[in-house]
């Protein structure tokens, strides 16, 4: 896997968007952030002033916003402005040649991680992480403070997170992928389709139903993607909800562990990543080690020789 260079004050970013639109104002403190506090020159995207229909602009305008970032060789980043949807739409035609030439970052999650598994499908490293939407937040300080780290080449050796009794206690080393369930399930057989054998897989959503979970984890299931896995990594799943006619009978985490119940891999559940305010980052891409022990959880870095 191709990790980009970390980032310096005075490098050049982009930001787009590259799937729902927003009113251009709620992007201005994240803008700031960039320019002033991180001291980054930033390239706006056409598609930051863009509506058709629910997305920021046409299929093709999203796109070659995008497309002029990733073949700019003086860009080193480029941030997804937020998600929604949009993302799906204009994956596949992407030119990643650019962008392999001169690896830089693209930071996004939800629907931006139909763009993170292009990404790794190349063999080129990204980060799932806070978008500039949503920085300035008091309550995502922490959120954007941990992008920041990991774009910089500041990040920590490892998260520590409290034992849930749902983990499964197990050490693996292999490379992180994934990030929104549903993106992931609708990638298969398409070309943002990942390969999960020996991977330590990284999973979030928000705002499905107990009903869809099941059916998705029974996909990635009955696909034999979750047989091979060296790892599973259960974030935030919120704002589920539940059929009144029909109840499932169990929460989102019983859901999953019921579903890998066969398989012997360490499982880490509530990491704290995915749609909620304390969102840590991670480099998708990168070789990770996972141990999950009595105690607690963690994900090392450094270990397996992050450099970036």
């Amino acid at each position: 896997m191709n990790a980009p260079p970390f980032l310096r004050p005075g490098d050049t970013v982009g930001v787009v968007a590259p799937a729902s639109w927003f009113p251009y104002a709620e992007l201005a403190e994240g803008l700031r952030i960039l320019r002033d506090d991180w001291h980054l020159n930033v390239i706006e995207g056409e598609s930051l002033h863009a509506i058709d229909g629910p997305f920021a602009g046409s299929d093709d305008l999203r796109r070659a916003d995008l497309q002029r970032l990733f073949d700019d060789p003086t860009v080193r980043a480029v941030f997804a402005a937020r998600g929604g949807y949009g993302c799906y739409r204009i994956a596949d035609d992407l030119d990643l040649s650019g962008l392999q030439a001169n690896p830089k970052w693209l930071v996004g999650f939800s629907d931006v991680t139909v763009l993170l598994s292009l990404l790794q499908n190349y063999g080129l490293v990204s980060l799932h992480g806070l978008m500039p939407r949503q920085f300035g937040d008091p309550a995502r300080a922490a959120s954007q403070e941990s992008v920041r780290q990991w774009l910089f080449g500041e990040f920590p050796a490892n998260y520590v997170v409290p034992a849930h009794p749902l983990n499964r206690l197990g050490h693996a080393k292999g490379t992180l992928v994934g990030g929104n369930l549903t993106m992931l399930v609708n990638s298969i057989g398409t070309p943002t389709d990942l390969d999960f054998e020996g991977k330590i897989l990284f999973i979030e959503d928000v705002d499905e139903t107990f009903f869809s979970l099941d059916r998705m984890m029974t996909q990635l299931r009955r696909s034999g993607r979750l047989a091979k896995l060296a790892g599973l990594v259960v974030g935030q799943f919120t704002d589920m909800r539940s059929n009144q006619s029909l109840p499932f009978g169990k929460d989102a985490f019983e859901i999953i562990a019921d579903t890998i119940s066969a398989y012997s891999y360490p499982v880490l559940f509530d990491f704290p990543a995915g749609h909620i305010e304390f969102n840590l980052a991670l480099p998708i891409g990168k070789s990770v080690e996972l141990v999950v022990e009595t105690g607690n959880a963690r994900i090392d870095f450094l270990s397996t020789g992050l450099t970036g």
